[in-house]
């Protein structure tokens, strides 16, 4: 027995961030057998989201939880077996301490914090039923995925207040929300969810998602009231770890050395997981633990591993963070307890994935400038910053946005097109948007409407129309494809033979930005009406598909099921890489969103591909 304890927890939380590797054929292969075969008749009334002038930005970065194997389960459930009725007494005291009264219960017919009111979508988003399905596609999804916008959406499509469909349990339905979440960067969104379940309603796989969103948002005294009933209901052995944790913070410091000495016999956790555990009960009140943690040897960032170590203020080697999804990343630049330097690459991804707002991105760089510990590098974009909001002349703002978003972020990631860093785009937005329109800003004017753009200030770059005629090559180019496909109305050129121009001016052999440029403005029904069918059958798109996730996102589109349609928009847009989707995914994406009402979103993506492609 003890030999087949050995590592549960190392073995389970090796399973944290490892994200599954999908089939690369296409979102297709995510869909369960049947859904999105038909396409019943239109739900009437779908509520029509105002234009994102100024977009509510996201509230949290979240991680990719680590859901155990069944031999892990297995063997864990071995070892939480072997200890049942050790702890009742201890799990029924702090079960009386936690309990909700009867009369605070909420039912789990419709769950999500984000009210109607506060830009949540309609009642039946995810339609009344599908539930079980539609979890099977947001349990496999690959996230985070390529399209900020996207990813913007598909938060408030996950947070909205809806009616769970009838053929799902409402806490099994949150829980798959949730995990999707994490996934996508968003912890503490996940976790504001996962807090709309009344802890007497939580199911087995609830539970195993709650774990996650407490690491990864470094809060391991979260565990603490979901404790009694996690432990008979669950088998992984982090809650028997939390048993420890817990007892601590309640001064109980016997019983927590008890618990550590039981796991450590048991094989249940080990090395730098059984030290982080220990530090971590070392943090509770009357303690007298001291435990240095050393990285020598760990060549794995696990959620337990990232959770407890950034609860502790435990420095993470930088070269761990390679081994993990660049969700971590995104959580990190969330993590209260971390000094603005130590959050400064996280919070470079979260800009790019959308967990970060342009607001958000601006107060960290203030947070950034002053703090004694920054280096210059960190001291001179926050300058940048500084001026491309400050009141000097337009030429010496644009040159420091230009600055801005040329620099490489400390994450290292690799510059789009023309060198820039897209992830530096929002925190510019509304500098952007306040510049007078010039005609002589040349090259920089594509990545100033694109800047505008991401923080949808889509009327800030109506104004720049009247310069497209002064600009030359690509900086005409991209900045005529950013206002037509991001702007409310066409106030360009879309002539059958502008469009043209522009696929022709693609210089690569797949004329990739070109034929998504035409599905993009085939979706939002901006093609010349004469040419219509020609330009997308140039372009690769083929109508009558029948692939299933066309059939799935169409019949979703016509049901009128704005969550769903968010949902296989991410889906046809999973991964990192602009370059592997293709015109026809783009072109059913945009046409579904505008669809359904969610036009705003469906021309911020479309203008999104214009800039990074």
């Amino acid at each position: 027995m003890r030999g087949r304890q050995i590592g549960l927890l190392v073995g389970l939380s090796a399973l944290a961030l490892s994200i599954p590797v999908l089939a690369q054929s296409g979102p297709e292969s995510l869909l369960p057998p049947g859904f999105g075969e038909d396409a019943p008749t239109p739900t009437p009334s779908v509520p029509q989201p105002a234009t994102p002038q100024a977009p509510a930005g996201p509230s949290a970065p979240a991680p990719t939880p680590l859901l155990p194997s069944g031999t892990e389960l297995d063997r864990a459930a071995e070892a939480m077996e072997a200890d049942e009725g050790d702890n009742e007494a201890e799990a029924d005291e702090i079960a009386a301490k936690y309990d909700l009264p009867p009369s605070a219960r909420r039912s789990l017919d419709r769950i999500g914090p984000l009210k109607a009111a506060q830009g949540g979508l309609g009642d039946a988003a995810f339609g009344q039923r599908n539930g079980e399905a539609l979890a099977r596609v947001m349990r496999s999804m690959r996230a985070p995925v390529m399209s900020r916008w996207a990813s913007i959406l598909l938060r408030r499509a996950l947070l909205s207040d809806t009616v769970t469909p009838s053929d799902i349990n409402g806490a099994d339905w949150a829980a798959e929300r949730a995990w999707l979440l994490l996934r996508m960067g968003e912890a503490d969104n996940a976790r504001l969810l996962i807090q709309q379940i009344d802890s007497d309603q939580y199911t087995r796989r609830l539970y195993s998602v709650a774990m996650q969103a407490q690491l990864a948002t470094a809060d391991p005294a979260g565990f603490c009231p979901l404790l009694p009933r996690a432990r008979d209901m669950s088998d992984e052995p982090g809650w028997f770890m939390a048993q420890a944790i817990c007892a601590s913070f309640s001064a109980d410091q016997g019983t927590a050395s008890a618990l550590l000495s039981q796991a450590q016999r048991r094989g249940i956790a080990r090395g730098i997981d059984y030290r982080l555990a220990e530090k971590v009960v070392g943090a509770g009140p009357n303690s007298r633990r001291s435990v240095r943690i050393e990285w020598d040897g760990v060549t794995q960032l696990t959620t337990w591993r990232y959770g407890l170590a950034t609860a502790t203020n435990v420095e993470i080697p930088a070269e761990l963070f390679s081994t993990a999804g660049p969700q971590v990343r995104a959580w990190q630049a969330r993590a209260a307890n971390l000094s603005p330097m130590d959050r400064r690459a996280g919070v470079a991804v979260a800009a790019r994935l959308g967990v970060f707002s342009g607001a958000a991105l601006r107060s960290f760089h203030a947070a950034l400038a002053e703090d004694d510990n920054a280096d210059s590098s960190a001291s001179e974009r926050a300058d940048w910053l500084g001026t491309a909001y400050g009141s000097g002349d337009a030429s010496t703002r644009i040159a420091a946005m230009r600055d801005f978003w040329l620099a490489q972020p400390a994450d290292g990631l690799g510059a789009g097109p023309g060198g820039v860093y897209y992830g530096a785009l929002p925190a510019l937005a509304r500098a952007a948007a306040a510049l007078p329109v010039q005609a002589e800003t040349g090259d920089d004017t594509p990545w100033l409407i694109a800047a505008m753009l991401t923080g949808g200030y889509d009327r800030s770059a109506a104004r720049w129309t009247g310069v497209l005629n002064g600009l030359e090559g690509d900086a005409q180019q991209r900045s005529w494809a950013l206002l037509a496909t991001g702007l409310p109305d066409a106030a360009v050129d879309l002539s059958a033979a502008r469009i043209a121009a522009f696929v022709a001016a693609d210089e690569r052999e797949t004329k990739l930005r070109g034929h998504s440029l035409v599905a993009v403005l085939g979706g939002l029904n901006r093609l010349p009406a004469s040419e219509r069918a020609q330009l997308l059958q140039d372009a690769g798109i083929d109508l009558s598909s029948r692939r299933r996730w066309v059939r799935a996102i169409t019949a979703a589109a016509a049901r009128g099921e704005q969550g769903t349609v968010a949902l296989l928009a991410a889906v046809g847009m999973q991964g990192l890489n602009w370059q592997t989707i293709t015109p026809e995914q783009l072109y059913f994406i945009v046409s579904s969103l505008d669809q359904v009402g969610l036009g705003p979103y469906a021309r911020m993506i479309g203008a999104e591909a214009m800039a990074r492609l």
